[in-house]
């Protein structure tokens, strides 16, 4: 089992998870080649909505892949984004400020801002473990 996050706006999640489904990437299919069935998602989110929202910086949701491989949805005829199906996990939002002296990911105390640029990436368990605690979250 791997373990990832994935940076994503807080309206952008809510659908997702109520739709049973993440995107990366701005609807690239690269990153999401990377998940395999089983693994464990967290969503960080910086901001309410894309892209101009209110400032969050929260985990707002933690999600398990349940497909073995990205298919494309249409939105729009000329947007056609690639997903991945995933099973919410009951959990709270959570604000990452209390979190970043232990989250070893975060190597860069100061600018702790700047790894969530990658957008999705992969973490260690132990840190994983941690969010999903700040989460309330069994997992």
């Amino acid at each position: 089992m791997t373990y990832w996050i994935n940076t994503i706006s807080r309206d952008h999640v809510v659908a997702g998870m109520q739709g049973g489904f993440t995107q990366a990437n701005h609807g690239r299919p690269h990153a999401l080649r990377r998940l395999r069935k089983g693994d464990l998602m967290a969503f960080y989110s910086p901001r309410t909505s894309y892209p101009d929202g209110e400032p969050l910086q929260r985990f707002t949701a933690i999600a398990r892949v349940t497909d073995d491989e990205p298919h494309q949805a249409e939105m729009r005829p000329d947007f056609r984004p690639w997903r991945r199906t995933v099973e919410p996990i009951e959990a709270a939002e959570a604000p990452i400020k209390p979190l970043i002296k232990d989250l070893a990911f975060i190597r860069d105390k100061p600018r702790w801002g700047f790894v969530f640029r990658r957008g999705m990436f992969e973490i260690g368990e132990d840190d994983f473990r941690r969010i999903a605690l700040a989460m309330d979250a069994i997992v």
